[in-house]
């Protein structure tokens, strides 16, 4: 006998929800969860059931367990990625099930429920998915800068992380930006942020490497009155601060080992414990993250936990170098110069653009943007020559090859291990003091240490 379920409140237009569980229990929560909060719902109790209702009506949003009598709900995450791609998936796992989160979210899945389901989780996520816009628009804009502004240019890399980032923001799954510095990391972090069902929410960027090793807890999660010394009110931290929006974790290598473990949990059971605090409260936020550096090599180095790394980056966004798509550099150049100057923007003469086609761009759009920010104030009669870019010989050539024929990153580590070098020779070696002259964490200079094979 079926036990598919489905309701005929008289509600008018209101939204339809897909319950599919094979417990009763389960469905008749989920079931008087949906009508008090004035939508309407129909049950299945297995993955056939659950077939002939979405091939019947259209539903804005589809709660699946994960194990179902006939099969798995990831079966119906693909099937309505495939045909009923405008319905959002959640699933419901088994508590503590990590594995089975992650396979879901990199499915298409836009969210996750660990069971027993908290209803205040519950009813959050219900709210967030029937945000989501039902069409999805084109990323675009007139700036494109790592600071802010749309994503510019026409290149086939470009288009793909655009295409990229109009599918992630109608997901909950946590993203891995990578890409080196300057190539708008965090730009594409607002940008995933702005076109979710988030887009109401605060976005919180945190500079992972520039907070204090003992502060960091405090910082993310926030404490209780009288925690410690100083604290003279309760304060919130990043996760509080981000309350239903998004918290993006810049530089997320830089992480000590012992603040990855709480960040885990944190993320695993969306729940904070405040530093002075006996009891934990939910947390409703989407973690979005970047570094510079390869996570995966600092992983196989011991520096970042795995099981962290595979909870990050459930689906990583590379972000890619402007000499891998030198054909938007003239683009850019307007955009910038427009932004910089304004309407009296000085004209960049052709010798000058080629060379800057040519350049290899060590910096990025960042570098970019600080050659133009240069070149306005040294430019004569509104006219940008190639002079006023002062642009390193070394860097100008037809790809990757660095000063005298070097590789540019063999050239670069050089650079770099010598200005580390002059920097512990001036401090004696001692590294804080190192770091602090190099404007750097001492995280990050111990870490360049041990990549560059310095020694005292």
């Amino acid at each position: 006998m079926s036990v598919v379920k489905t309701e005929r409140r008289p509600r008018g237009d209101l939204a339809r929800v897909l319950v599919v569980d094979d417990e009763a229990d389960i469905r008749e929560l989920l079931d008087l969860t949906l009508a008090r909060m004035g939508l309407s719902a129909d049950c299945a109790g297995s993955v056939a059931e659950a077939r002939q209702l979405l091939e019947r009506q259209r539903y804005q949003l589809c709660i699946t367990d994960m194990r179902l009598r006939d099969g798995e709900g990831l079966e119906i995450v693909r099937l309505i990625g495939e045909r009923y791609g405008q319905t959002p998936v959640a699933v419901i796992t088994a508590f503590g099930s990590a594995q089975n989160a992650v396979a879901a979210l990199k499915a298409g899945a836009f969210d996750y429920l660990a069971k027993p389901v908290a209803l205040e989780q519950l009813r959050s996520l219900i709210k967030s998915a029937l945000s989501l816009p039902q069409q999805s628009g084109e990323v675009s804009g007139a700036s494109s800068t790592a600071t802010g502004g749309p994503l510019i240019g026409d290149s086939a890399a470009i288009e793909n992380v655009r295409q990229l980032i109009d599918k992630l923001a109608r997901s909950q799954a946590p993203v891995y930006i990578s890409g080196e510095s300057g190539t708008g990391k965090e730009l594409a972090a607002r940008l995933i942020h702005d076109r979710s069902a988030r887009h109401a929410a605060p976005f919180v960027p945190v500079n992972c490497g520039a907070i204090p090793e003992n502060l960091m807890e405090s910082e993310f999660f926030g404490y209780r009155k009288g925690a410690f010394t100083g604290a003279d009110s309760d304060r919130e931290g990043f996760f509080q601060a981000a309350k239903g929006g998004t918290l993006f974790l810049d530089e997320v290598a830089d992480l000590p080992l012992a603040m990855q473990v709480k960040l885990l949990r944190a993320i695993q059971e969306k729940k904070v414990r405040k530093v002075g605090s006996a009891a934990e409260e939910v947390v409703d936020v989407r973690i979005l993250s970047a570094t510079h550096r390869a996570l995966k090599g600092c992983v196989d180095e011991g520096l970042f936990r795995q099981d962290l790394y595979y909870r990050l980056n459930v689906i990583e966004l590379r972000m890619p170098a402007l000499r891998e798509r030198r054909e938007d550099v003239a683009p850019l150049v307007e955009a910038l110069l427009q932004r910089i100057c304004g309407a009296q923007a000085p004209q960049m003469q052709p010798p000058a653009l080629q060379a800057l086609a040519a350049y290899s761009f060590p910096g990025n759009v960042r570098e970019l943007e600080n050659i133009l920010e240069r070149a306005t104030a040294l430019c004569a009669n509104e006219a940008i020559v190639i002079d006023d870019l002062q642009l390193a010989p070394a860097a100008v050539a037809g790809g990757s090859v660095g000063r005298d024929g070097e590789a540019l990153d063999e050239y670069l580590n050089r650079l770099e291990k010598q200005a580390i070098l002059d920097a512990l020779t001036k401090t004696a070696f001692n590294r804080t003091a190192a770091a602090r002259l190099l404007g750097v964490s001492f995280r990050s200079l111990r870490y360049r240490i041990e990549r560059l094979g310095i020694e005292e």
